[in-house]
């Protein structure tokens, strides 16, 4: 805004001023994650679970994972996996997660594997209700997902979970619907996975806007 003569210098500071405070609030870290973070809906055939998901800080693995969802990926794809502290004998490290992933008849659609982002670097950890991304090696991460009950440092970078010392990447939270994470966790497995024919079916996965405010903090 041009300022020509002294009598609109006032308005002119006052345009100023106001647009200088909105830049403030647009650059924010809080700003810049309530634009950014995702909410989704998980729709499985024993209830819903909705998370939200951090593109500011692992923006890697959650742009990925939101590429699933939008393909439609998830839709027929199951909870098959369920890890608990008595049945992993074998374990000298035990967790305890719920794993899922795609539709296995999709195969062939998923996208190439994902840099690992650790929690070191993105500062999430796996505390209770937050979704991982599975992997083998550390850049192997595609569809696969986990969800975790209590917290789980040895799952982060550093932890004895994985003997590469990389940990997995963290990037989303459980908001509403841990009685059905629980849930999947309880039913019998077969060692760690559900019986055929006893997965638990995902009937999709979907945005459902932009979350809150600052609503993802640990």
């Amino acid at each position: 805004m041009d300022c020509p003569d002294a009598k609109g210098w006032s308005m002119c500071l006052s345009h100023r001023s106001m647009g200088l405070v909105l830049t403030l609030v647009a650059l924010s870290p809080v700003a810049a994650r309530s634009q950014s973070t995702v909410v989704i809906r998980i729709e499985t055939d024993v209830g819903t679970i909705t998370a939200e998901i951090d593109t500011v800080r692992a923006s890697i693995t959650a742009t990925n994972f939101l590429r699933y969802v939008d393909m439609g990926m998830y839709s027929g794809g199951t909870f098959y996996r369920a890890v608990r502290l008595d049945n992993q004998p074998d374990d000298d490290v035990k967790i305890e997660v719920i794993q899922g992933g795609i539709n296995r008849t999709r195969s062939d659609d998923q996208l190439p594997p994902i840099r690992i982002e650790p929690t070191g670097e993105t500062g999430i950890l796996h505390l209770d209700g937050v979704l991982s991304m599975a992997r083998g090696g550390p850049d192997s991460a595609r569809g696969e997902f986990f969800i975790c009950l209590g917290p789980q440092p040895e799952l982060d970078q550093g932890g004895a979970r994985n003997p590469d010392g990389w940990g997995f990447a963290a990037f989303g939270r459980v908001i509403e619907g841990m009685d059905v994470v629980r849930l999947i966790q309880a039913r019998e497995t077969n060692g760690q996975s559900f019986p055929e024919g006893e997965q638990v079916l995902i009937l999709g996965i979907s945005r459902t806007g932009p979350t809150r405010q600052g609503r993802f903090q640990q």
